[in-house]
């Protein structure tokens, strides 16, 4: 053999073993219970106005997926629900493009660098640990105020919100509506509903920038994936027609909070 076709052969046999090391393997009977897991997540957070990445990445770090392909998945599945929870919302006359404008045009770049931007496992798994634990605490221990927002916020502070949360959005895959939620109703700059419909069409709009930078990367996307696509669409049609109507938004709170903070232990803990 000559040592040119040598070493073709030898990067051809790298870039095998390293998509295998990105794989995780599962069995019929684990494909269908991580496909129905991912049905019931999808549900839970698109009846609450979110696309479920945080969720995604909980059910997938518990049923054991490595990181490389963790975060190129939450993006795919974020960006098909979220457009339809987005359609949801914004046909019930709850958003409002003004008050998002700002926000988004900072956290776009912001989450295409993100999304470009490939950490080290454990530095991955521990920021992301960190992120899921934070982001259960208000789920389990938390109340939404229910007053009227009093403002929205100055250009330089969403400017500044925009982009910190759409840099967390790409780096971790996740679209960032889990951290943008509360910050719009805490901070009183819109009511739960508009908050919700907002935080949607944020979602999809970070979901697609980092899923631009992350295939600007040249990593390749995961093996079945348009299996865990379809299961996370067909959840996300029946938590966008249901509502919160048919089930209690503190049982969908407290069930959340529970995966992400299992998740987020193992995670941080390895």
């Amino acid at each position: 053999m000559s040592p040119r076709c040598f070493n073709i052969a030898r990067y051809q046999g790298s870039v095998l073993l390293q998509y295998l090391a990105n794989c995780v393997i599962l069995t019929e009977l684990t494909l269908v219970y991580f496909c129905g897991t991912l049905i019931l997540v999808s549900i839970l957070y698109s009846c609450a106005g979110q696309a479920g990445a945080s969720g995604y990445i909980a059910v997938m770090a518990l049923f054991g997926f490595p990181s490389a392909t963790i975060k190129p998945t939450a993006l795919v599945l974020n960006v098909f629900v979220s457009a339809i929870v987005s359609l949801r919302f914004f046909r019930a006359g709850h958003f409002s493009w003004r008050l998002l404008f700002p926000f988004a045009i900072s956290s776009l770049p912001a989450a295409m660098l993100g999304g470009f931007i490939s950490l080290p496992a454990n530095i991955f798994n521990r920021l992301l640990g960190s992120l899921l634990l934070v982001a259960a605490l208000p789920l389990v221990l938390g109340r939404v105020p229910e007053q009227d927002a009093d403002s929205p916020p100055r250009w330089p502070v969403a400017l500044l919100a925009g982009a910190a949360v759409g840099l967390l959005s790409g780096l971790t895959g996740v679209g960032g509506g889990i951290l943008f939620t509360p910050l719009l109703i805490y901070c009183r700059w819109a009511p739960p509903r508009t908050a919700a419909a907002i935080s949607a069409v944020f979602i999809f709009i970070n979901s697609v920038s980092a899923l631009i930078g992350h295939l600007g990367a040249a990593r390749s996307l995961p093996p079945n994936l348009p299996l865990f696509t379809f299961a996370a669409l067909f959840g996300g049609a029946i938590g966008s027609q249901l509502g919160s109507v048919h089930l209690s938004p503190v049982a969908i709170h407290r069930i959340l909070g529970a995966i992400l903070i299992v998740a987020g232990w193992k995670l941080v803990l390895g």
